[in-house]
This record gives C-alpha cells, sequence and structure tokens, in this order.
C-alpha cells in the first residue's frame, strides 16, 4: 500500500472505463464524481447496495437505555446522527446543551449544524478521516464522559469497541437502525464493471448475497473506511484502493490519484 492509498493491485488492471459507485447518485451535477468523469471520460455509475431501517423508538426501549445519561456521543456518519436525533424524538428525549459529540470526519460533524447550535455545542472530530485520529480526540476526553455509540445493529465498527474497552471507557452500543442488501443482482450481471467502489462492510456483504458466486476477475475494488477494507479482504477480494488516507481523504480524491497515476503510464 503506498502514501496515498493505492495498492500493487494498479499494475496488473486494465484500463478502467466504467465504475460501479455502491452510494447513491449525486443530487448535485456540480458532484466531484461527475468533473471526474469528465476529465478522464470514464462512465459513473452510482446504485446503493444496502438500505437502511430505523429501529423504532418502541423496539429501542428493549435496549434499556437511557440516552439522557450519557455525555458523549460517537458518530461515524450522517445516518448515525439522522437516526440518533430520529430516535430522541420518538421517545421525547431532550438532549442536553452539555453533551458531547465525537465524529470519524469534519463533514460528519457539521452535519450537526442539521440538528443543533453547532457554535453552543462541543463538537470533537478526527484529523483524517480515520478510526485512529478520532481515538486521539477521545482519548482527551474519556475519563470525564460516558460515551453512547450510535451504530447499525449488524455494522458496528469492531475496530472502535475494542478501543472503547481497552481503553477503560465507559461506553454503550445504541442501536437505532439497521442495514438491509438492496437487489441488485441484474445490474451486476447485465454490466461489466472496471471497478466497483465500497463504503461499508454490509454493501461488500451486499455483493455476494446477491451474486453467492462472485469472482474479481480483475475488477479494482475501491474501499472506503477501515471496516470496509477489512470486509473486502476477509471475502477474499484483492483490495485496489484504499480510502481515507493522508493525502486521499475521500474516496473521490482516492480515485482521482489512482486515475491520474494510470494515465502516467499509458
Amino acid at each position: 500500500m503506498s502514501k496515498t492509498g493505492v495498492t500493487k493491485a494498479e499494475t496488473k488492471v486494465k484500463a478502467i472505463q466504467k465504475i460501479l459507485i455502491t452510494q447513491p447518485r449525486p443530487e448535485s451535477d456540480k458532484s466531484p464524481y461527475f468533473e471526474l468523469g469528465r476529465k478522464y471520460n470514464i462512465v459513473l455509475d452510482f446504485q446503493p447496495f444496502i438500505r437502511l431501517e430505523a429501529i423504532p423508538g418502541k423496539d429501542f426501549r428493549k435496549q434499556k437505555i437511557e440516552i439522557q445519561n450519557y455525555t458523549g456521543v460517537i458518530f461515524t456518519s450522517r445516518n448515525a446522527i439522522d437516526h440518533f436525533f430520529r430516535t430522541c424524538e420518538e421517545l421525547k428525549v431532550a438532549v442536553s446543551q452539555d453533551t458531547k459529540y465525537f465524529c470519524i470526519t469534519e463533514a460528519v460533524a457539521l452535519y450537526l449544524q442539521k440538528f443543533i447550535l453547532y457554535r453552543k455545542r462541543k463538537v470533537f472530530f478526527g484529523a483524517d478521516g480515520t478510526n485512529k485520529s478520532m481515538f486521539d480526540v477521545i482519548n482527551k476526553h474519556k475519563g470525564n464522559e460516558k460515551f453512547l455509540y450510535v451504530c447499525s445493529e449488524n455494522q458496528q465498527d469492531n475496530e472502535i469497541v475494542n478501543w472503547l474497552k481497552t481503553n477503560g471507557c465507559e461506553f454503550i452500543l445504541a442501536f437505532m437502525y439497521r442495514s438491509v442488501s438492496n437487489d441488485v443482482k441484474e445490474m451486476l450481471t447485465k454490466n461489466e464493471y472496471d471497478m466497483i467502489c465500497f463504503f461499508t462492510p454490509s454493501g461488500v456483504k451486499s455483493l455476494f448475497d446477491n451474486l453467492p458466486k462472485y469472482k474479481q476477475n480483475g475488477t479494482v475494488i475501491g474501499a472506503f473506511g477501515s471496516n470496509t477494507s477489512k470486509a473486502v479482504e476477509d471475502a477474499g477480494l484483492q483490495l485496489g484502493i484504499k480510502a481515507p488516507q493522508p493525502q486521499t481523504p475521500s474516496m473521490v480524491a482516492a480515485l482521482e490519484q489512482y486515475l491520474s497515476s494510470m494515465k502516467k503510464k499509458k
């Protein structure tokens, strides 16, 4: 793996002409994905491999978690933020003005503005989008906080859980939503993609839910997040692009670096 997040697999693949992004199509035509497509003359398809289902407030109660008893909330995605505040609204829980929020990236942290007066809250985020950088932030506060880690019922980040345990943090997992595989079999069988980019372990699982006998056959696999990268490798696939990295903090940046390096080799 290079410092830019591109593996040696790039030397063994054919030219990239068609990429599948396993997320919804961006709403804005000014999305950097589309700029990337125009710059390198590639086709980008967008198809979510998973959908999230809310765990209703009445079912969340069965977890016997008193949200107001926790002083710090850990978020690794915007979806987690949506479901946290949805659950609080359903249960009529008033979130304390003193609550601290620990986010995986600045983009996730800024999303909190949709729900809170950002400047009046205590919001922290990792420097480079990695779990380690978020741990560095949490480490400074772990002695004084009780953490609520908001996550999917079937997709919590084991690295985060293990770190919280081994570093003596007082915490609990709050399952407020679950991921379900979408039916994408027809799209995958009718199209041949030179690259597929994943963003969650559940997305990788969905690939095999749809095509149990899937073979990589030279397709470049991109993964965003350490857990997603691990899921790709655990599935027996060769990882071609890994983000975030210091020089490639987003999947778009990682794709830009990869495509640029391939262009130079022509």
